[in-house]
């Protein structure tokens, strides 16, 4: 097949997996298991019309703050939870009067005297030891914001390619870690491991604004879009205007940045390379060291004509057969996988917050709030080399034996002694979740679970 053909039938190919079908689930159109309450089969039909044509939308504006749309978005805003912005207002206190709150919302949105408040700035610790800024909105602008996405996904879900994970319908990282591994076994084994530098924070508005117009036309939307965009920031006592970027935190934002990353897509994938991306890190996947380097300068020039670059630190080509790289959380190397240092890390602050020597509790209820957090790492990491947990696990019951030792007016932490007055088998009977034994339960004594795929 001719390269020309060979790319047009790449982004045929990502293009028809992309997308799941708009269906009518209980009265409501659905993307997977998001809910789009006000898209009306008549919308449905043109949004296949539309992406056909090119023709872009224009009537939008008063599906935004429709009833039922304001309801699932204050929804959405109430099970993600999350802190209070500038002013302190916390989701429950929002509850507060909720129907006349979500009333005075529609009216301020329908005469168009809304607009957003600032965003509070605060920061989330990173695997390396430094500080993530993260933008925190009032519970009135996430309510709007998860207003927007539910009336604008589905238009640019018609577009979006399938090697986009982040973020989307239907779509996870273990979809995305799935993908890679297949390509990983076909035979794509030199990988250019990639991030984007701050990309949440350098996506310039003007590009940006022009892809959101590609599909949509009604000024009211794009006007709403562009006071999102320039929302204050405040830390502290300090106010400014950003002149770039979108908020790491606001509900909108990964919808911005794939809209942004969707000629990236494009441009690496009608290059010809098997690209697998999930919001800013991404892996190109080829079959020799010299299309890896060509495929990574491909990727920086395209950023680089966008406004991004390359991280220079996070960006480095490996070969698979013979070196390990880090890709979602997960570490590889030439014959396993498993939990990246980084990720342990973090939960074993998680379980040392959860087990004082002192905890003021039960054992039976320390290992009730344990198993929450450890199922819910289990769940994302089950799918690594059948060892990976017996240290955590270990780590665990080290804990537990400490608190013991506390009860029992002992001084210091768990010693090797302990093992014999504190057994495992204590731990087992006061239903403590073992995750080498869920393993095993699950894949065999060293079997490996796979990556499950995008559901075709």
């Amino acid at each position: 097949m001719p390269a020309e053909q060979k790319t047009e039938a790449r982004l045929t190919e990502t293009g028809s997996e992309a997308t799941p079908r708009l269906e009518r689930k209980h009265g409501a159109l659905c993307l997977g298991k998001r809910t789009y309450p006000v898209w009306t089969p008549a919308m449905v039909e043109a949004r296949e019309r539309f992406r056909q044509t090119g023709c872009r939308w224009y009537l939008l504006y008063d599906k935004l703050y429709a009833d039922v749309n304001l309801a699932e978005a204050w929804k959405q805003v109430e099970e993600n939870g999350g802190a209070a912005g500038v002013s302190g207002e916390t989701i429950a206190k929002y509850r507060d009067g909720l129907e006349q709150r979500l009333r005075s919302l529609a009216t301020k949105l329908k005469n168009q005297s809304y607009g957003p408040h600032p965003i509070r700035r605060a920061y989330i610790p990173k695997g390396n030891g430094k500080l993530r800024p993260l933008g925190i909105p009032e519970v009135e602008d996430r309510i709007v914001q998860a207003a927007l996405v539910r009336l604008i996904e589905p238009i640019f879900e018609a577009k979006f390619l399938g090697v986009s994970y982040g973020f989307r319908p239907e779509r996870s990282a273990h979809n995305a870690l799935a993908e890679m591994v297949a390509a990983m076994e076909a035979g794509y084994t030199h990988i250019v491991d990639a991030d984007i530098t701050d990309c949440f924070g350098s996506i310039p508005w003007t590009p940006l604004m022009e892809e959101v117009a590609r599909e949509i036309s009604d000024p009211k939307i794009l006007g709403l879009v562009k006071k999102f965009l320039k929302a204050e920031v405040m830390e502290g006592m300090h106010r400014w205007q950003p002149g770039e970027g979108t908020p790491q935190g606001a509900v909108v934002s990964p919808l911005l940045a794939n809209i942004y990353l969707h000629r990236f897509d494009e441009e690496v994938t009608r290059a010809g390379y098997r690209m697998v991306r999930y919001a800013d890190d991404f892996v190109i996947l080829c079959k020799t060291r010299q299309e890896a380097e060509e495929g990574k300068e491909k990727a920086r020039q395209t950023l680089a004509d966008m406004g991004l670059q390359l991280h220079p630190e996070k960006t480095r080509i490996v070969d698979a057969t013979r070196e390990r790289f880090q890709f979602l959380g997960y570490e590889f190397w030439p014959t396993g996988r498993a939990p990246r240092i980084s990720s342990k890390q973090k939960l074993k602050d998680q379980i040392r917050a959860k087990t004082p020597r002192n905890p003021g509790q039960s054992l039976r209820a320390v290992i009730v709030s344990l198993n929450f957090t450890l199922r819910g790492w289990y769940g994302y990491f089950r799918h690594s080399h059948w060892n990976a947990f017996r240290d955590v696990d270990g780590f665990v019951r080290r804990r537990l034996r400490s608190i013991l030792r506390k009860f029992q007016k002992r001084r210091g932490t768990a010693r090797r002694r302990d093992n014999l007055r504190y057994p495992n088998r204590i731990f087992e009977e006061a239903g403590l979740f073992s995750m080498s034994q869920q393993h095993r339960d699950e894949a065999g004594p060293r079997g490996l679970i796979p990556f499950v795929a995008v559901k075709a």
